[in-house]
């Protein structure tokens, strides 16, 4: 079966620091892939590569089983590639329709603005996420969750198949990590796939159908969910070669206790 989405070999480097090394995963339908690491392990570089925002020095991407070229984020919206990033901007003074159409308005002849349009596409886009979100309501006074609700239903206007999103759960309370993970569940289940960098395991365990862990600009390991465990993965992190190794990778430094807690 052709993947939606694969990445072979990529690599890139920030002034001769070797940011992303022989990178290569793949994405089907249906499927939603986690990402994991340590701060600086290149997991939000990896999804802003295949986003747009930064070219690869070496490797290719291909979409749908055909190698392709990605160097604007104009470009990915093209191939069916949408992108939700950590720093979403909202016009605050603006509805929620208004925000979910940003820089993509829908015209009613040369100059006017349809706002009727608008409105009905934005309230269909949010029950299509189960979202009980009102399209007229103004962004102003939203919680952090209902922006991220927002940015979701931005991110779903032109119905991709390929969706990254950059720790969409960070500084999200309980109730409202559960809305996010359920419409990343949701957005599976319409064929979709998901690239999720996430640092919140539970979060991670409790979506992802595959875990990628990534260290020091590479894919060290790729689990089935399933087939995985905590401590399998919060070593694989931490550079231990096993669950129960004393040291990362024969360095004196044994692993921390702590990151069970860090990641959990």
């Amino acid at each position: 079966m052709t993947a939606l989405l694969e990445v072979q070999h990529l690599g890139l480097s920030f002034d001769y620091v070797d940011t992303l090394h022989d990178v290569s995963l793949t994405m089907h339908d249906h499927e939603v892939v986690a990402i994991v690491g340590d701060n600086g392990a290149g997991k939000s570089t990896l999804l802003k590569t295949i986003a747009g925002v930064h070219m690869p020095d070496t490797g290719r991407i291909l979409v749908r089983g055909e190698e392709t070229h990605i160097s604007s984020i104009k470009v990915a919206n093209a191939l069916g590639i949408t992108a939700i990033f950590q720093d979403v901007s909202f016009c605050m003074n603006l509805d929620i329709a208004a925000n979910i159409f940003l820089g993509q308005e829908i015209a009613s002849g040369i100059t006017t603005r349809d706002d009727t349009a608008m409105h009905l596409k934005a309230r269909k886009i949010l029950s299509t996420l189960t979202s009980p979100l009102s399209a007229f309501r103004s962004m102003d006074g939203l919680s952090h969750g209902e922006m991220q609700t927002v940015a979701i239903a931005r991110a779903m206007l032109n119905d991709p198949e390929i969706v990254l999103m950059d720790e969409p759960t960070a500084s999200l309370s309980v109730i409202q990590t559960a809305q996010v993970l359920s419409y990343i569940k949701e957005l599976r289940s319409q064929g979709k796939a998901i690239l999720l960098v996430c640092h919140n395991l539970p979060d991670v365990f409790a979506v992802a159908d595959r875990i990628a862990i990534m260290r020091h600009g590479k894919i060290v390991a790729i689990h089935q969910t399933h087939e995985t465990t905590y401590e399998q993965v919060i070593a694989e992190i931490a550079g231990a070669r096993h669950v129960n190794e004393e040291f990362v990778n024969n360095d004196t430094v044994p692993v921390p206790h702590k990151l069970i807690d860090r990641y959990n």
